[in-house]
């Protein structure tokens, strides 16, 4: 890979970096502080569900956009927009206010598919996966600086003032404040990817008529079906796990968000080196199997630890399934869909991933408040069962590995 292309992947790690950290920093606060302001678990998971509601909806639109107008000027707007998101959830005083904050972050992060289709514009096919994998080492390290970000400086604020809100909007205003300077830094270091050409672009259908083209690609299907099986059954665990260990071990925001960081940890050690050095070796199709093998397992030992230290080692097998699955079910995407369509078929697969994040924390929080606080990680193991069967119907069929592909 040339100087110039490994220079463009170090600028889009540090831009979808940063849109992380505010993930990072959001997933330990929103449970408690929905909690703060009279939510049930049901209106738990649905807060978190508002975010990749309009994730769902605006992801393919995002990478429509880019593949006609081009990533940079899509990803600089939407980072702005992003920090203006923090500053009004950092302001909220009401359950509706939190909603209608949480959907603006949606709308703005939906453009994370135009990352996955920058990283597609800069590297070759037999690179592909392993440039993907930076996307998931992002998010690895947001999770490592993000929950812990956001329990220090809540911790922080609890300190400089007495008023109840006034730790979590303190981490929130910095969030945004970050978010804007990395804004400047995109601007002047972020160059433009898309390479123009006369070929035509992706066909402009309809929202549903675009899921239904692409599910009837054929490989491409499956794996979009298998990636929004791992991002519901992984979304389930996600928005539940914060009050799992709230209501069985007594954990408050400070210990949660440094908990997340450890998955953060585990997360960037197993997507910056170990899946990247794994791909060339053992394949693609072999890590994918591998991956939710340990997704399926790990999900249903949550629901059995007893306690913290049982719970460390089950979620390192966790931060394997969910490193080895994710880059390899988008690489093999991105190889098997057309060159002219990588944002339209990225963002339709992003978009299927939020709505599994749609509908996993709203699930998940049901039926932990009514039926048992294990059910959503029982659930979430069986989901990743199938998809790990159907991976196994399509094994022979699936690229061995990025190189041969």
């Amino acid at each position: 890979m040339s100087e110039q292309k490994k220079s463009q992947l170090t600028v889009i790690f540090f831009t979808v970096f940063i849109y992380l950290v505010g993930f990072g920093v959001i997933i330990p606060i929103t449970p408690l502080l929905g909690k703060q302001f009279g939510a049930s678990a049901t209106q738990v998971g649905l807060l978190m569900s508002i975010y990749s509601f309009m994730q769902f909806l605006f992801s393919p639109f995002w990478g429509k956009i880019s593949d006609r107008v081009g990533r940079r000027p899509i990803l600089l707007f939407c980072l702005l927009g992003e920090g203006c998101s923090y500053l009004l959830f950092a302001a909220a005083r009401s359950l509706e206010w939190l909603f209608l904050a949480r959907a603006l972050a949606g709308f703005f992060g939906a453009s994370l598919s135009t990352a996955s289709a920058y990283i597609s514009d800069v590297t070759p096919p037999n690179e592909r996966s392993k440039g993907m994998a930076l996307i998931g080492a992002a998010f690895g390290l947001g999770f490592i600086v993000g929950p812990a970000l956001g329990g220090g400086l809540t911790w922080w604020g609890q300190h400089l003032s007495s008023e109840e809100h006034f730790g979590t909007s303190f981490a929130l205003v910095s969030v945004a404040g970050i978010c804007f300077l990395i804004f400047l830094f995109a601007v002047r270091y972020l160059k433009e990817s898309l390479q123009k050409s006369s070929e035509l672009h992706a066909k402009d259908l309809g929202r549903i008529r675009q899921i239904l083209h692409y599910f009837r690609q054929p490989l491409v299907g499956q794996l979009m079906w298998v990636f929004f099986i791992n991002s519901l059954a992984f979304s389930m665990m996600e928005a539940t796990l914060i009050l799992l260990m709230a209501d069985r071990f007594g954990w408050g925001i400070r210990e949660v968000s440094f908990g997340f960081a450890y998955i953060g940890v585990m997360s960037t050690i197993n997507q910056g080196f170990i899946v990247r050095r794994l791909l060339p070796k053992i394949g693609e199709r072999k890590v994918l199997v591998i991956g939710l093998s340990c997704l399926a397992v790990s999900l249903a030992a949550i629901a059995a630890a007893s306690n913290v230290w049982t719970m460390a080692i089950v979620m390192t097998i966790l931060s394997f399934g969910y490193s080895f699955t994710n880059p390899s079910t988008l690489g093999s995407i991105s190889l098997l869909a057309p060159k002219t369509e990588q944002g339209a078929v990225l963002g339709t697969t992003q978009g299927l991933a939020a709505l599994g994040r749609i509908l996993g924390p709203a699930y998940g929080g049901f039926v932990y408040g009514q039926v048992h606080m294990d059910s959503p990680f029982l659930s979430g193991s069986l989901l990743a069962l199938l998809a790990l069967i159907i991976v196994l119907s399509l094994y022979q069929r699936l690229p061995q590995s990025a190189i041969t592909s």
